[in-house]
């Protein structure tokens, strides 16, 4: 008997219909052990000693795997192919040899970049040694994030209070987001204009632009405003042409190379609108193996690579299919051979690719996600092998008989698509503007004028960074690596250090303030170039070329010191810093050119940051005598500047009282003085509604909720409506239907609330709450056959077996939860007490006996009261 052991259940179930009934495939996983999260784990001291420790979690599964290799012949580490996948393999044997459990047992590893039958027993056939030299990568870069994170975050918390943690490469990422924003906030709008004209020159019209204007070359703010534009357009309005040029240049565009880790999370974001983490989850089922009529095949290979070389079958496969799919004309003379840029050739394994390009995405049932994913996947890589496309570039140039006026037209005809028959890569700008097709037209014609046109424009900042933005921009820098992206952006948002909206990363005050704090006291360690040497370093320590205990005492010398420097300082001389570090955002320049930390409600105080029990803020140096107080944002939602402090809205003309706009601990909200003894009304601003476009109208609107709608026909009873915390509502009768959005609230009719409600009840019990939405049957449990399913509840989606409720763990797609899991799960919950365990499967009931006649009624005896039980609180 062979034992294999593998990470993941999905992948030990594919890999055991390979391998038969000599073999035993066993998950571990993941990790079997980490760094116990605690200062001391790591110890510089004692020439950087690690302290592992087997998580609790892990201890049943390290169990199995020792009862497994008992009196087996050999073991088989299977892990992924990559440095983690090596780590977990030496993990696992570190573990196994302190339980002198592998007496007698071979231990070979096992590696292969595809979960198909022919890989994986050709991986089994050709076994060799753990490679020390990628573990000793890992540990080099486990310890430099745990000295990093261990050290720098309890400076965080002491002269920072509110901050959550930094990190060697999240902290660089968030500079960057940081350091874009600056941009954007410093960028000033510059106003041009342009004058373009609908020409015919004797066949169908085209769009020309002004380039030359009073015999001069036109820059682009040559036109700076409406009257100068206006002057051009009707120089061109005015003027005859004759067709000076007509230059063709042929061209041609060679396709991109089949994906990297980083390439498809870029690709996956641009047209799938998939975060990083979604792609990489999608992805590894992809490669675990889906169940295809009956067999669970690997549908792709090893998602985490820098490489974008592909196996020379793989090659072959790609040219058949492209020449039976769209004919030889597609196929190149010869297979395309890309070269990969990674410095680290233990790393460069093969580019994402199907496993077998035969399985056309439109032959496949897969989940929406893992459907959309392949078929991207897919056309990158035919696309890659396919011939180039051939285009025509055509430069037309006009110029006016005077000399004076001068235009040009530019378009592009494809003359053969080739790869773009199947694929065109996105793009993070607005597109190509000469990708418009001209007529034919002949040097020397006459051009007329059909129609000009001049149109306004504004200089734009640079775009905030979108997911696939800002993983190109790492890769570019070489900060971190792509396998590690997604939990990288996932931290910055769990953090609150960035907020994102319209896919587009938002530094929050908090990341602002830490990334000031770093560049204050530790500038070296959130440089780029700084970060990105680190990474050739663990590359060459992967290499064999750098022993990584001389990295690690190289990089804590110098650390070790900037960290004694900055911990002498008091939290008075660090927010002085950081006052100066970021003036321009938190005292924003006031139009009237007054100080702008000058206290608005004392007139003689100072404006400065300050740190409490829950973060920073602003407040004014007179405390306790001016109890001012503001957060540190001074930017709306719409980008303009705005006070921050409290503003007088206007007067109530029902009650005669002032009407405030003001920001409390828990945001924006609007207040009205109570009258005589009743108190204040109060109402926060919905989300949506910016503080700087408040006015006295809307914040009436506000106070006066919950507004009555109408009285319901059925029972003459009103409806309100009004806003609460899980948002806008209708309310009749203890029963709550959610509207769509805010502005609903203060315009639904009657008979839209009557119908919300209807709809309500109808999915809830006795007109209460609603009955939780389904997201996904996984099947019978394996004890007691009951349904269990996953649900979306009030906070958020949870598994639900019998009157056992389990959350979904923190970050996990709901999508992506396994019948095992979900068991797994379930047992947790009813350890913990939160739950009934399941039943045992009921035997087949026996037929009933014929019911005789009772020969005697006696009487019962009143039956014991019973202590009513505890209810359970749900784990919604």
């Amino acid at each position: 008997m062979n034992v294999v052991v593998v990470e993941s259940p999905a992948k030990a179930k594919t890999i055991n219909k390979y391998l038969g009934s000599d073999y035993k495939v066993l998950a571990s996983y993941g990790h079997v052990r980490d760094l116990p999260s605690k200062d001391g784990s790591v110890k510089p001291d004692e020439d950087f000693a690690m302290f592992w420790e087997v998580d609790s979690k892990s201890t049943k599964r390290v169990a199995d795997i020792v009862d497994a290799v008992k009196g087996a012949d050999t073991l088989y580490l299977a892990t992924d192919p990559d440095r983690e996948g090596e780590a977990i393999s030496w993990h696992l044997l570190e573990v196994l040899q302190k339980k002198k459990a592998l007496k007698d047992v071979a231990v070979k590893r096992a590696t292969f970049n595809a979960i198909t039958k022919t890989a994986v027993i050709d991986a089994i056939q050709n076994p060799r040694d753990i490679d020390m030299e990628l573990v000793e990568a890992y540990l080099a870069r486990r310890a430099l994030d745990y000295l990093v994170g261990f050290t720098l975050s309890p400076v965080l918390w002491r002269k920072l209070p509110g901050s959550r943690s930094a990190g060697r490469v999240q902290s660089v990422a968030l500079r960057l987001i940081v350091d874009r924003e600056l941009e954007i906030e410093r960028f000033r709008t510059q106003e041009y204009w342009t004058v373009e004209a609908d020409v015919a020159a004797g066949a169908d019209p085209f769009l020309a632009r002004l380039v030359k204007h009073e015999g001069k070359k036109l820059g682009k703010f040559d036109l700076p405003n409406e009257e100068i534009a206006a002057g051009a357009r009707n120089a061109v309005q005015a003027a005859t042409f004759k067709v000076a040029s007509v230059e063709k240049k042929p061209a041609k565009r060679t396709p991109p190379p089949p994906f990297t880790t980083s390439t498809l999370q870029q690709e996956a974001a641009r047209k799938l609108g998939f975060s990083a983490q979604r792609t990489m989850q999608a992805a590894q089922k992809l490669y675990e193996g889906i169940d295809i009529g009956g067999e669970t095949v690997g549908l792709i290979t090893y998602m985490r690579t820098d490489g974008v070389q592909s196996a020379p079958e793989a090659l072959d496969e790609a040219r058949r299919v492209i020449g039976g799919l769209y004919g030889k004309d597609y196929v190149p003379e010869s297979a395309r051979h890309y070269k990969t840029k990674a410095k680290n050739a233990q790393e460069a394994h093969e580019a994402i690719r199907p496993t077998s390009l035969e399985r056309n995405p439109g032959s496949l049932r897969l989940d929406p996600d893992l459907g959309r994913l392949y078929e991207l996947i897919w056309k990158r890589m035919i696309a890659s092998q396919m011939e180039a496309a051939r285009i025509e570039r055509t430069t037309v140039e006009l110029e006016s008989g005077d000399g004076q006026t001068g235009l040009r037209a530019t378009g592009q005809v494809v003359q053969f698509p080739g790869y773009l028959a199947v694929y065109e890569e996105g793009r993070d700008d607005e597109g190509d503007e000469e990708s418009a097709r001209l007529p034919a037209v002949n040097e020397g014609a006459d051009a007329r004028v059909l129609r000009a046109r001049s149109d306004q424009h504004f200089t734009e900042p640079p775009p905030r960074y979108s997911e696939a933005s800002l993983v190109k921009k790492m890769e570019e820098l070489g900060i971190g690596r792509p396998s590690t992206y997604a939990s990288i952006l996932t931290v910055l948002r769990d953090r609150a250090y960035v907020r994102v909206e319209k896919q587009r990363f938002i530094p929050e005050d908090k990341g602002r303030l830490v990334t000031a704090f770093l560049e204050e006291f530790f500038k070296r360690y959130v440089e780029y170039d700084f970060t990105a040497a680190l990474e050739e370093k663990l590359d060459l320590v992967s290499d064999g070329k750098l022993d990584w205990k001389d990295f690690l005492r190289e990089f804590w010398r110098d650390f070790h010191a900037a960290v004694g420097e900055i911990a002498e300082l008091r939290v008075t001389n660090v927010l002085d810093a950081l006052n100066e570090a970021l003036g321009p955002h938190i005292f924003p320049a006031k139009a009237d050119g007054s100080d702008p930390r000058v206290c608005p409600t004392c007139g003689t105080g100072q404006l400065s940051l300050k740190t409490g029990k829950f973060g920073a803020f602003i407040g004014c140096s007179n405390y306790p005598e001016c109890r001012y107080t503001r957060p540190i944002a001074q930017n709306d939602e719409t980008g303009d500047a705005a006070d921050a402090g409290d503003r007088e809205l206007g007067i109530n003309p029902k009650t005669g009282q002032t009407v405030w706009l003001k920001n409390g601990r828990f945001g924006h909200y609007v207040e009205e003085a109570g009258v005589g003894a009743d108190k204040p009304k109060r109402s926060s601003l919905p989300k949506g509604w910016p503080p700087a476009t408040m006015d006295i109208d809307k914040a009436l609107r506000l106070l006066n909720l919950p507004r009555e709608v109408g009285t319901h026909p059925e029972d003459g009873k009103p409806i309100l409506a009004g806003i609460g915390r899980y948002g806008p509502f209708v309310l009749h009768e203890g029963t709550y239907a959610n509207l769509d959005n805010v502005d609903e609230v203060f315009d639904v009719g009657l008979n839209r609330a009557v119908a919300v409600l209807a709809e309500k009840r109808a999915g809830g019990k006795g007109g209460g709450r609603a009955t939780a939405a389904a997201l996904k049957e996984l099947g019978a449990h394996p004890e007691d056959g009951q349904a269990i399913k996953i649900l979306s509840g009030r906070f958020g989606p949870y598994i639900k077996h019998g009157a056992t409720n389990a959350n979904v763990p923190r970050g996990k797609d709901p999508q992506e939860i396994t019948l095992e899991e979900a068991v797994a799960l379930i047992a947790e919950r009813v350890a913990k007490g939160g739950g009934k365990k399941p039943a045992k499967k009921a035997a087949a009931p026996k037929a009933k006996a014929e019911k005789k006649p009772a020969a005697k009624t006696t009487a019962k005896k009143p039956a014991a009261k019973k202590t009513p039980a505890k209810k359970k609180a749900a784990a919604e």
